[in-house]
């Protein structure tokens, strides 16, 4: 535990941790965004496209081959 030898030291502390305080809720509101924008329908059609578009070219040069 620290020992304050002064009201000033006190204050300034409150001050630090306070600005700590605001700095890790505004990088935890950026991590929210992140989330939804990683969440949106827009990412998740993306990605299925692809994963489509692989398998149909796979499926595809596998009809040709046989």
């Amino acid at each position: 535990m620290k020992t304050y030898s002064s009201i000033k030291d006190i204050n300034q502390d409150l001050k630090r941790l306070n600005l700590e305080r605001q700095i890790a809720w505004e990088e935890m509101k950026s991590l929210k965004h992140d989330v939804k924008n990683d969440f949106s329908s827009y990412n998740w059609l993306s990605t299925a496209f692809s994963a489509v578009k692989k398998y149909g070219v796979l499926y595809l040069i596998r009809k040709i081959l046989r």
